[in-house]
Order: C-alpha cells, then sequence, then structure tokens
C-alpha cells in the first residue's frame, strides 16, 4: 500500500529523469533515479529532503517551459499547448511532495507534529 501512496513522487522524479536524459544531463538522470532509493530509509530527513527535490524539480519545470516557449516563439509555433502541460507537471511534482502529510506516510518517515 505504502507504494500506492508514493506513486506520485515515484513518477515525479521518473519524468525529472526523462527530462534531464533528453537534455543529455546523464548525472542528474541517475540522481533522479538514485534518489527513489532513499525512500527505503525510514528517516524524518528523508521526507524532507524529498519534498525539497520536488519542489526544485516543479521550478526545473518551469525554467525549461519558459525556454521552450521562448524556442517556439522564435519559429512561430504556438506555444499554449506546451505552456499548459508543463504547468502541470510542475503543479504535479511540487504537490507529489504532500503525499509525505498524509497519516500512514508521516508514520513511516517519523515526521512529528
Amino acid at each position: 500500500m505504502v507504494v500506492i501512496r508514493l506513486l506520485p513522487v515515484i513518477l515525479s522524479f521518473g519524468l525529472l529523469a526523462a527530462h534531464f536524459s533528453r537534455a543529455d544531463l546523464f548525472p542528474l538522470v541517475i540522481v533522479s533515479i538514485a534518489v527513489l532509493l532513499l525512500l527505503f530509509i525510514r528517516k524524518a530527513w528523508v521526507a524532507r529532503t524529498l519534498q525539497l527535490m520536488l519542489l526544485l524539480g516543479a521550478f526545473e519545470w518551469i525554467r525549461a517551459m519558459l525556454g521552450y516557449i521562448e524556442v517556439r516563439k522564435s519559429i512561430g509555433d504556438d506555444w499554449t499547448r506546451l505552456a499548459i502541460i508543463l504547468t502541470v507537471v510542475a503543479l504535479l511534482t511540487a504537490l507529489s511532495g504532500l503525499v509525505f502529510q498524509g497519516k500512514s506516510l508521516k508514520k513511516r518517515y517519523k515526521l512529528g507534529r
């Protein structure tokens, strides 16, 4: 059941790994995948670290979106759909950190009040 609760986190880091792979940033691909191993450590710092990394990941999606929009504008293509999709992905990534606020994951990662 824990895996289902952590699915948004796993999906978010998987999408970040794919994004970094497309940009040929293989050290960040490895980090995006390896950080999932932290999920096996039942400590509060793990949850907080992952929440921070997910927030940074959301900022990366926004940064990438702005760059892609500029490219689309420069070649005269429509960029609206791109902006909508990447905004949703950024929100999903940022909000994925909220799974650690659920009762079962708070208990699992020993998060205090």
